[in-house]
């Protein structure tokens, strides 16, 4: 498997565009995207659990009940979301968008981001389809820029990988800065690949990898009303289809491991204000909950997330967070200890503070992307959680997000 370039172009059969329809105020920002399949692909799609949920989601969710699709449209500036018409210009927004490929508006995956609550203008979309259309081609890159909000950095990746001696391609896009918490880091994230699988094995994995990915994600302890994941899959690379775990399943779930990781990190370092990446590694646990639990409630401590963006060695905000996590674990068998590029440094032992380099520990946590190590010490399970440092900035931005 290796990285390659081409996001959600870079699989066989998939064309993409991004260009800025309107519905966003500021004219050099895209605000509308179309990622295209040539062929039906197998369809799968996880969705938030907040209660309150966008327009977007029921229709989709519709939408891809039969597990084929053909087309995702996605605008940005607006979440489509507590709109008493929002049914209504989600479909629309659908029948737009498959009136202009020539297709069928039921193949047709829908998403919105953006302000909840302002009613969306079907207006600015209608005009812009026949140039969205048109502009269709090898434009991951705008089309992950058109669904970004807040976001500061592009989210995109691709990786080359072999079923069966076939060469498969998988790409993704992410839009997430803020909203973002665990069961469904306000996230978008749409996958493409070429590799020839059930829409029963893709829902299959994609299931069983969010739940060491996407739900391991938290910016700031808030779940949007609008996160999904999709993933499109057309087949064109001609493996023999994967219907059954397996060799070549296996395959596809560490090929879609290694995108989903690498937008986990990336929607975690560019969090509303963020300065840092923060990664919490978790080794040593009895069990895979146990350790889930501890590193979620490590990179959901504010107290903690503030230290970070101190660079301040606070180990004891650490222990506190994992003594309220309600985690089965023996706190005085636990270490922990900070690295990064800068180096590493433990600065708890068995439950207790050790002596160390206060000057080396602010150098490691002086940079962009810091591992915080927690050794359980209670048996051979790991798991990490994505996160980022609380700033000042975070409020600046949230404190006039709608004006």
């Amino acid at each position: 498997m290796k990285t390659i370039n081409g996001g959600v172009c870079a699989a066989k059969g998939f064309k993409a565009a991004g260009v800025h329809a309107g519905i966003r105020k500021n004219k050099t920002k895209k605000d509308l995207s179309l990622i295209v399949s040539e062929s039906a692909a197998s369809v799968a799609c996880v969705y938030t659990t907040n209660l309150v949920k966008g327009a977007p989601i029921a229709v989709t969710k519709k939408h891809v009940a039969n597990g084929v699709a053909r087309a995702v449209v996605c605008n940005s500036g607006n979440a489509n979301t507590c709109n008493a018409n929002g049914i209504e210009i989600a479909e629309e927004m659908c029948e737009l968008t498959a009136s202009a490929l020539g297709i069928n508006a039921d193949d047709v995956v829908v998403a919105s981001t953006g302000v909840i609550g302002q009613p969306l203008d079907i207006t600015p979309i209608k005009n812009a389809m026949p140039e969205l259309v048109a502009s269709l081609g090898d434009n991951s890159t705008d089309a992950a820029h058109g669904i970004m909000t807040t976001d500061t950095k592009l989210k995109e990746i691709a990786v080359s990988f072999d079923i069966g001696g076939v060469e498969c391609k998988i790409g993704g896009i992410a839009k997430g800065s803020g909203m973002i918490h665990p069961d469904m880091a306000t996230m978008l994230v749409f996958i493409t690949t070429d590799c020839k699988i059930s829409a029963e094995m893709l829902s299959k994995a994609l299931k069983s990898d969010i739940e060491n990915t996407f739900n391991m994600v938290s910016v700031d302890g808030d779940t949007s009303t609008n996160d999904m994941v999709t993933v499109l899959a057309n087949g064109e690379a001609g493996n023999e289809l994967i219907d059954s775990e397996g060799k070549a399943f296996d395959s596809f779930m560490k090929a879609l491991n290694s995108v989903t990781v690498y937008l986990c990190k990336c929607i975690a370092g560019d969090g509303e204000g963020a300065t840092k990446m923060l990664e919490i590694e978790v080794n040593t646990a009895k069990d895979i909950a146990t350790a889930k639990t501890v590193a979620k409630s490590v990179v959901t401590s504010s107290l903690f997330k503030a230290a970070m963006f101190g660079a301040d060695a606070n180990w004891g905000r650490v222990l506190c967070a994992i003594g309220y996590s309600k985690a089965d674990v023996d706190v005085n068998k636990i270490d922990v200890s900070f690295k990064s590029k800068a180096g590493q440094i433990t600065v708890c032992k068995n439950g207790a503070g050790v002596e160390f380099s206060e000057e080396l520990a602010k150098k490691i946590l002086l940079e962009d992307e810091i591992t915080t190590v927690i050794a359980l010490n209670d048996g051979l399970v790991s798991a990490s959680a994505w996160g980022c440092d609380l700033t000042y900035d975070y409020v600046k931005i949230n404190g006039d997000y709608r004006t």
